[in-house]
């Protein structure tokens, strides 16, 4: 039998938690690179490239000749255990220090069926072609997504051999960045406002304030003179601010990735009353319920989550954060998620622009 998720309008406790304005910002001129290299998976199963594939047979004959084990083109053209790859690695926009371990994203490059169960020979990673080596990667390799057996990752599979800074120096005044997703001016307006105010430092203290909005993405800070002895501490007290109310301001906006199963919610997204039924959630009733007693109870289980209004909603109306915890709740994959969120969407039900895969 399937069950519904039923949203209705009562009251529930705000249970939004603090979010800190380095979560949503970046110092300008920081930011993430990729270093990438070509690479060579074995240990497939069959599923590698054919061996008849000279963009594959070359690379796997140098490798097996540096090994020891020297072999032509010909003897490798029934193999199917090997695939070209293309390997990137994301340095954070934090940037990265030499022996650091970073995640790697390994892609099949040719006529490979899948990567599953196969091994990254040692790869060199670099930004440019010509540039020197800033990684290394290697290691075995687990499929993120059976939907994509070509497409794998390892934890920790790249590791830094040179340093990465990626923070530029700070002065009298330095720009932040907002995230594209969390941009409005009243959103950068309010978070202004918001480390004047926490950080305790008003305009007739300093003459005037401390940060400022300059678009709908850029806040400048002014870095007192008192803190520019030590710029650094006072930079990681600016990105701790709490800006909870100036993200309850952005546009309503739901942007999904349907590939990583991220849900990212922006402003006060509301959901109308509804009915939702999925096809994975199952109610269990036993008829006739037994007698019950002190060993043996009688029980019900019931896949059901009451989605509630909060007092100050508008309407009957019910905020799709409290939704997705439910969703959570029930354990829904986040790509049923996603697919209901787009039904509701479509009915008219969730009152926000939604966004998925970058299309709206």
């Amino acid at each position: 039998m399937m069950i519904s998720v039923l949203l209705l309008g009562l009251c529930v406790a705000d249970s939004d938690a603090a979010k800190p304005l380095r979560d949503i910002t970046r110092f300008k001129g920081q930011g993430a690179s990729v270093v990438q290299g070509l690479g060579l998976v074995v240990g497939l199963n069959g599923t590698g490239d054919k061996g008849t594939e000279l963009v594959m047979a070359r690379p796997l004959a140098a490798a097996l000749t540096k090994l020891g084990n020297p072999v032509s083109i010909d003897d490798l053209a029934s193999t199917k255990a090997a695939a070209l790859v293309l390997v990137t690695c994301e340095i954070p926009r934090q940037g990265a220090k030499t022996d650091d371990q970073l995640k790697v994203t390994i892609s099949a490059l040719n006529s490979a069926k899948s990567l599953e169960g196969g091994t990254l020979l040692l790869t060199p990673l670099a930004p440019f072609p010509d540039s020197p080596v800033y990684a290394f990667a290697r290691g075995s390799l687990s499929i993120a997504d059976e939907d994509f057996p070509t497409v794998a990752t390892i934890s920790k599979g790249g590791q830094m051999v040179r340093d990465v800074n990626t923070m530029p120096e700070i002065d009298g005044s330095f720009d932040l960045i907002v995230d594209a997703d969390f941009a409005g001016w009243d959103a950068v307006g309010t978070m202004a406002s918001e480390i004047n105010q926490q950080y305790l430092l008003s305009g007739t203290r300093l003459g005037e304030s401390l940060a400022k909005p300059i678009d709908n993405r850029t806040i400048r800070i002014t870095v007192p003179a008192t803190e520019r002895a030590n710029p650094a501490s006072f930079y990681g007290d600016i990105m701790e601010t709490n800006i909870e109310s100036a993200i309850r301001k952005l546009p309503a906006k739901v942007i999904c990735d349907t590939r990583t199963g991220i849900i990212v919610i922006t402003g006060d997204v509301q959901v109308s009353p509804a009915v939702i039924t999925h096809k994975d959630l199952r109610i269990t009733t036993i008829m006739p319920p037994p007698l019950p007693n002190a060993n043996n109870p009688t029980e019900q289980l019931s896949e059901f989550a009451l989605i509630e209004a909060p007092i100050e909603a508008s309407g009957d109306t019910a905020r799709l954060n409290d939704l997705i915890a439910a969703f959570d709740q029930l354990n829904i994959p986040p790509r049923e998620q996603i697919n209901i969120l787009q039904m509701l969407h479509e009915s008219g039900n969730l009152h926000a622009r939604l966004i998925i895969d970058g299309l709206e």
